[in-house]
């Protein structure tokens, strides 16, 4: 039994801790929950009492929430080189962009996907501020590449990438060549790849089960 144990279901953002766990290459036990029975039973609550994935368990420590489980994992693991070093420059940056995905770009895309006002009348104490200025940032950002922090791939990058390639997907987000031509580079990496393979098949595996 590895000391590691991801909780997700492959049709949630636990996708994106997929793809933190086969860049580390570590060893994991994956413990696939269904939305309206698993995750709401008292032993998974007690694990993340939102009743939501993913989640891990690394020896005696609890971590949800996908940004906090990437920047744990890269932390715990730091031979793997996926967060840059405590005292370099690149480390602000780092803590940037995963508090920014995390935060005002998912609260502006939701917003956006539900129709939730964010206007001239409430923007300033809106937190995330208008979408098009969410994607103006990561835009003048990404165009500095060719990753998000710079010169080398980290944690933030599967952070970034995932969230945008979704919100593109789902239609989210306008059409973006910076987008586009950034979450396809990423995406095309090896882990990428085998995370998205083990998702699509247990993803497959689901349906055969409940059909």
């Amino acid at each position: 039994m590895s000391a590691l144990t991801f909780y997700t279901n492959p049709m949630s953002r636990g996708r994106v801790v997929r793809w933190m766990l086969e860049e580390l290459g570590i060893p994991y036990d994956t413990e696939i929950l269904d939305f309206d029975g698993a995750m709401k039973t008292p032993e998974y609550l007690a694990i993340n009492p939102m009743g939501k994935v993913p989640a891990i368990q690394h020896g005696d420590t609890l971590v949800t929430e996908v940004a906090a489980i990437c920047t744990y994992l890269a932390d715990q693991f730091p031979e793997k080189g996926l967060a840059p070093a405590m005292n370099s420059p690149e480390r602000g940056s780092y803590y940037r962009w995963m508090f920014f995905m995390a935060g005002p770009f998912e609260m502006a895309t939701t917003a956006n996907a539900y129709d939730w006002r964010i206007d001239d009348n409430n923007v300033q104490a809106v937190g995330c501020g208008r979408l098009e200025d969410v994607i103006r940032t990561l835009e003048q950002a990404l165009q500095k590449g060719p990753y998000i922090c710079g010169q080398h791939f980290t944690a933030a990058d599967v952070l970034v990438s995932s969230y945008l390639w979704w919100e593109m997907m789902q239609q989210h987000l306008p059409p973006n060549d910076v987008f586009e031509d950034y979450t396809k580079r990423m995406e095309s990496r090896p882990a990428a790849k085998r995370a998205n393979q083990l998702d699509d098949e247990l993803a497959e595996q689901m349906k055969t089960v409940t059909a």
